[in-house]
């Protein structure tokens, strides 16, 4: 599979706001950070406890994909979310970094 089509996946358990499934798809010490910046959530279990409190907040949140690329142990996908159906929705750029077929760190550009 390629890493393009690892992070789509991890999108649509995103989408299914399904924290196990996304976190399967990720390394042990895997994180997601602010682009170039300080770690949001540490490790699977921290990703996993955050993506759950994300979820319970925002029970309407959900990711589109607008674009998606692929370069080596990179994938980038360029998303619209919404968190609610009165919210606005905001766009962000996520860079996936992999370690073979496992996701190890995501960031965010917003």
């Amino acid at each position: 599979m390629s890493k393009l089509a690892i992070a789509e996946q991890m999108i649509a358990h995103y989408n299914a706001q399904d924290a196990d499934a996304y976190v399967a798809l990720m390394t042990d010490d895997a994180c997601e950070a602010g682009y170039r910046s300080a770690v949001i959530r540490d490790g699977k279990e921290g990703t996993r406890a955050g993506l759950k409190a994300m979820f319970a907040e925002f029970p309407e949140n959900r990711a589109e994909i607008i674009s998606g690329y692929e370069l080596g142990e990179f994938a980038v996908l360029h998303e619209r979310v919404f968190r609610s159906a009165t919210s606005e929705p905001f766009e962000v750029m996520s860079v996936y970094s992999f370690e073979g077929d496992k996701c190890s760190r995501v960031e965010f550009i917003r």
